[in-house]
């Protein structure tokens, strides 16, 4: 079976100018002399690293929280410019719509790249699994590998434990927090005011609005807020490869243990102590921790980052910002769900590991095999979005079955709280700032340049 040649996308580059439209693929400019010299030595002590790492893992075999990079292989999904998936991502899936990638370490990874195929792995809770645990040696108690959450959990505990939080995210329920995010949203709105044009919007909305909500919701303290903030970010950088997500996302885990803890003699008011409450001592705090870990991290970069680049897509055409300023609410639902399938800030779905041999469109997998499904990709597939997938249209039709919560058993259990705040905080935005416009050209944001949660660090405004 053919693999894919990743070659042209193999040199580690790096972002030299936030002016280079295409800074988020992690070109660099041709250069001479010097600078021609350290890339080179750069790529001899990359090719030397990986030779190194590749017989240790072979001798002692893979552990994810030893891998300090990212294998090229893997990096396709997570390359864009602009908002866009690179152009090699549209052509993979032109010619084989789940292929394996041509990966080091012997490791078999499949990336599925078409809409049709994403949304049967997703749906299929008997071919594969998404317990990840084998990819450590030390798999127990308190290891990296026990990082726990819906998303790293099969049936029968992932099925207790949605049970446990699913009641929380039913329209009904979230219909009586609405209030409480407008007061949210009109606060951070206020703080921008004050701040003055310009303004980094990311820093006063963005980020803060879906933290204020989850961290409302779960019951945590405001002093709890920032470590959350920043280790919800780190988690999803893969430039350090592995070993650095994992890193943040056991110290988001530490902290969460250190709450359950707390909660536990003295239960909150939030979602947190309700399940203390309820479930005593039939839930460890390792669980429950794991269980919030979920909900911090599905509830807050993923939302941020589609605030953020939501705002800014709505600022290229003044029709499309109109929209939310002065259309109805159903014309704002319609344009949110284009605008979370157009961006998919969730490039990669959980891994899948296949548990027996199967086939997918031609492609054999192999038990164990891992399968990566690109949503971003997924969800510009022309054969179900159309011959325009590449285009923002807030008029598309259909405007829902994108993949951007993913499919099935796993599918974001806060999808509809996510929803919910985009369709509060861009209308009130537009209402409060209707001069609102980017401070510096698209081109020049600090994209984030290798991330599972695609986004912006920073959005500067002026209004």
């Amino acid at each position: 079976m053919p693999t894919i040649d990743l070659s042209p996308l193999r040199p580690e580059r790096r972002r030299t100018s936030r002016t280079d439209p295409r800074a988020n693929r992690a070109t660099e400019p041709v250069a001479a002399g010097r600078s021609g010299f350290r890339r080179g030595a750069r790529a001899l002590s990359r090719a030397w690293l990986g030779r190194l790492v590749e017989r240790r893992i072979r001798r002692k075999g893979l552990d994810l929280s030893e891998l300090t990079f990212l294998p090229e292989g893997a990096r396709l999904p997570l390359l864009r410019i602009g908002t866009d998936p690179v152009p090699e991502l549209a052509e993979l899936r032109a010619r084989c719509p789940v292929e394996r990638l041509d990966m080091p370490f012997g490791f078999a990874v499949h990336l599925v790249t078409g809409y049709e195929q994403a949304r049967t792995i997703l749906a299929d809770r008997d071919s594969y699994s998404n317990d990840i645990r084998h990819l450590f040696r030390d798999a127990g108690p308190g290891s990296t590998a026990d990082i726990g959450g819906l998303g790293f959990t099969d049936p029968p505990l992932h099925t207790r434990l949605r049970k446990l939080v699913a009641p929380e995210f039913t329209r009904r329920r979230l219909d009586q927090l609405e209030p409480t995010i407008e007061a949210v949203v009109t606060r951070r709105l206020d703080e921008l005011a004050a701040a003055g044009s310009p303004a980094d919007l990311a820093e006063y909305v963005s980020w803060r609005v879906p933290m204020d909500v989850i961290c409302g919701l779960l019951g945590l303290d405001d002093a709890d807020h920032e470590a959350f903030v920043r280790l919800g970010t780190q988690r999803f950088d893969a430039t350090g490869g592995t070993a650095a997500a994992l890193g943040a996302v056991s110290a988001q885990k530490q902290l969460l243990l250190d709450v359950v803890a707390r909660q536990r003699s003295a239960p909150g008011t939030g979602l947190i102590g309700r399940i203390l409450q309820a479930e005593g001592d039939a839930i460890s705090d390792n669980d429950l921790a794991g269980l919030v870990d979920g909900i911090v991290t599905g509830g807050y970069d993923t939302t941020a980052s589609s605030i953020s680049l939501g705002t800014m897509v709505l600022l290229r055409d003044p029709a499309h910002a109109a929209i939310v300023r002065d259309g109805s609410p159903a014309d704002v639902d319609r344009l949110v769900e284009e605008l979370l399938r157009y961006l998919s800030v969730v490039q990669v779905a959980f891994p899948r590991f296949a548990k027996r041999d199967l086939e997918l469109s031609g492609c054999p997998i192999r038990k164990d095999d891992v399968v990566a499904v690109s949503l971003s990709g997924a969800d510009r597939d022309p054969a179900w979005a159309g011959p325009e997938a590449d285009r923002f249209d807030p008029t598309r039709s259909p405007a829902g079955g994108h993949l951007a919560f993913g499919h099935g058993m796993h599918r974001c259990v806060g999808a509809e709280l996510a929803r919910i705040e985009l369709r509060i905080v861009l209308p009130a935005l537009f209402r409060r700032f209707p001069d609102l416009a980017l401070a510096v050209p698209e081109e020049g944001l600090p994209w984030r340049r290798l991330s599972f949660v695609y986004g912006v660090e920073e959005l500067p405004v002026s209004f």
